[in-house]
């Protein structure tokens, strides 16, 4: 029951892909490549597969089908086989010569008989059986045109990512993200001759739309077999709106209910809600080296969490930016290489200044086992001295290939160390500090009459001022970390001022980034009027007032803004620091805020009759094992704290942090303003 049933949960899911997989072309979609390139590598895949010739396409409408020489095509799926999915197979396989085809997906037979809306009673008469998958194969067969050919199709649990032992994803949910306020009249408007739905609280799983409730029940039937990995019965609580929703479908689920019978370990599970706090996740607090490298540097193509490193440096090319595609990324994922893992697990662990120590570290040591001509440094480490350790392994292609992943590390802290980035990293932290002083001295108003010097033009701009959507993440901290606002003429005022200005400033822009076009609804700058512009801006600070409404629900955990005295500063408690001191408190009190999501009649019984006899509540301190997730992303800093945490309050507790995505301040505005929160693509 420890945090690497994480680590083998995963890599028993791909034990069974990499079963099937030998000499076969082998099609995967990119959220399962993300998962197997955290699990354990693309590697492990390639010797499965065992050909002399590379087979790994991906999973898209225009991919190559398979030649005459090759009768054997294994397709890696995380989505529902249905609709648009199925077509795609199909197309690949009527324009191939296959005789033998195995189809994984990531989603189990029961979740494909809800999608097809079998009714429940029927359902659960049906276990053991398979008629979605039977059927599919029967299609294989006949779209490989002879039905004696052989079709397999089954299901594996690949659903995490596993960061490190106490982190993992969700690749398949990375755009899962908890309701606002605002979306409240969305689901009212869809349900006209239903009860009107009064705030975030009357939410229930008949209120979401069906292609949310589908993919919640996805993720759930995911969480369901990693419970059964690691061998407990899960008691199940939310903080948030959304959270109690996917609570209760686990606690609910119709196939976990046998499982949990024979269950010999326990555990307690809380979803939590990233909306009711998002000042963690766009602000600059977190001294972590990893936050700032996946924040400087671009995305790897495909992927949500991991990032390219630019290769170029341990090449003879020149360096100049029309080289840098000629050479494949680096990364920060190493699941094969030990040295590279302990690196990166390091890196995960300290604070920014002992994180570079390291890396130099690792680089020296490197160097000497391979006998490099290396010159000790000590002192501040620095991105020219990184850089020129790295360049000792340059022409040597035993030392490459011996030490691959730590120079991918040592290139990343480099690179990031150098990024203009980085260093206005520092003004951000300086501002966000300054304006937890001015929330606690001043009124909403002046605070954002502060901001309005800082919103320029284009034409205006240095490279230390800010950017559009850098202004868009400084105005979420700042309605993030307040609470609930009293509108007033002041606040009216100043909230149309800056309005004003963000819309002209979008408006000159040369370029509109992809944010800026999702949220102008407007593709090039060249079209947008300064009226659609300030419609754009009205919608944006709609959102920004849910925000700052987040936690108006909440009893107990209704702030995050610690208010400066005589001898402290201001400053922001994080909210999940909050819930963790909430779980482990020594008088265990029953929380206002952390909801326990009831499993059927018994566990109703049980919580009615301790109104009246000594029936002790379930408690999310009760078990050993504490797996938290955090429903729209979570940052490398939380993530750490939450560990830390646990281990001061109740050692011995095992806690694994589960979430969506690994988020940078940039992640923020782009799920806030997502359009399709609500009808999520399942891919059919």
């Amino acid at each position: 029951m420890s945090a690497s049933g994480v680590l083998s949960f995963t890599q028993q899911g791909w034990e069974q892909v990499l079963a099937k997989v030998k000499r076969a072309v082998v099609y995967l979609d990119a959220t399962c490549v993300e998962c197997l390139h955290w699990g354990c590598g693309s590697t492990r895949l390639l010797e499965a597969v065992g050909s002399p010739e590379c087979h790994l396409r991906e999973f898209e409408p225009d991919a190559v089908g398979g030649g005459a020489k090759q009768p054997k095509a294994v397709f890696v799926l995380s989505r529902l086989l249905k609709g648009r999915t199925v077509e795609i197979l199909r197309d690949i396989i009527c324009r191939s010569h296959f005789q033998y085809c195995v189809v994984v997906t990531a989603v189990s037979h029961a979740v494909h008989l809800t999608a097809n809306h079998v009714p429940a009673a029927a359902a659960a008469e049906m276990e053991g059986q398979q008629p979605v998958f039977e059927q599919l194969e029967e299609k294989l067969c006949e779209w490989m045109g002879n039905i004696n050919y052989t079709a397999e199709v089954f299901y594996a649990p690949l659903l995490l990512a596993p960061v490190a032992p106490h982190l993992a994803l969700t690749p398949a949910f990375a755009s899962l993200f908890p309701l606002l306020p605002q979306d409240v009249h969305l689901l009212n408007s869809a349900r006209p001759d239903k009860r009107k739905l009064g705030s975030l609280g009357d939410v229930d799983a008949t209120a979401l739309t069906p292609e949310l409730l589908l993919q919640i029940r996805c993720l759930v039937s995911g969480l369901s077999s990693l419970c059964e990995h690691l061998g407990v019965r899960e008691e199940c609580f939310a903080v948030g709106s959304l959270s109690r929703v996917i609570a209760a479908d686990l606690a609910n689920y119709a196939p976990a209910k046998n499982r949990r019978k024979t269950a010999a370990g326990r555990a307690s599970v809380i979803f939590v809600d990233r909306t009711l706090d998002l000042t963690g996740a766009v602000g600059h607090h977190g001294d972590n080296l990893v936050e700032k490298i996946i924040s400087a540097l671009p995305q790897l193509p495909g992927h949500t969490n991991d990032v390219m490193v630019n290769m170029i440096e341990l090449t003879s090319l020149q360096t100049e930016e029309e080289n840098y595609n000629v050479v494949a990324p680096g990364c920060l994922a190493q699941s094969n290489d030990t040295t590279a893992k302990a690196l990166w697990e390091a890196l995960l662990n300290t604070k920014h200044k002992e994180a570079v120590m390291e890396v130099r570290r690792h680089l020296v040591e490197a160097a000497s086992r391979e006998n490099l001509p290396i010159k000790m440094s000590m002192g501040r480490v620095t991105p020219g001295q990184l850089m020129s350790y790295i360049q000792l392994f340059k022409n040597n292609l035993k030392a490459l290939m011996n030490h691959c992943g730590l120079l991918q590390l040592g290139l990343a802290t480099a690179q990031t160390l150098k990024h203009p980035q980085t260093a206005k990293w520092d003004n951000f932290l300086a501002f966000e500090r300054l304006l937890l002083q001015s929330i606690g001295e001043s009124a909403m108003s002046v605070v954002l009459n502060q901001l309005l010097p800082m919103i320029k033009p284009v034409t205006q701009r240095t490279n230390e001022d800010y950017s559009p959507e850098e202004l868009l993440i400084l105005l979420i901290y700042i309605y993030s970390v307040t609470e609930e606002l009293t509108a007033d003429k002041d606040l009216g005022e100043a909230e149309e001022k800056v309005k004003k200005a963000l819309a002209q400033v979008f408006c000159e822009e040369s370029e509109l980034s992809p944010l800026l076009q999702k949220i102008t609804d407007c593709d090039s700058s060249i079209n947008l009027t300064f009226h659609k512009s300030k419609i754009a801006t009205d919608e944006l600070f709609t959102s920004l007032r849910d925000i700052a409404g987040a936690r108006s629900l909440m009893k107990q955990f209704k702030s995050v803004y610690v208010p400066g005295n005589h001898t402290h500063q201001a400053s922001y408690k994080p909210l999940l620091k909050q819930v963790v001191e909430e779980i482990f408190h020594p008088e265990r009190p029953d929380s206002a805020d952390i909801e326990h999501v009831s499993s059927g009649l018994t566990d109703l019984l049980k919580t009615g009759f301790s109104m009246f006899m000594k029936v002790s509540r379930p408690h999310p301190s009760d078990h050993p094992l504490l797996i938290l997730f955090v429903v729209g992303g979570v940052t490398v800093s939380e993530a750490k704290m939450v560990k830390d945490l646990v281990a001061s309050l109740k050692p011995g507790t095992q806690v694994i942090v589960l979430s969506t995505r690994l988020l940078k301040p940039l992640n923020i505005p782009e799920l806030l303003f997502a359009t399709d929160r609500l009808h999520p693509d399942l891919g059919f």
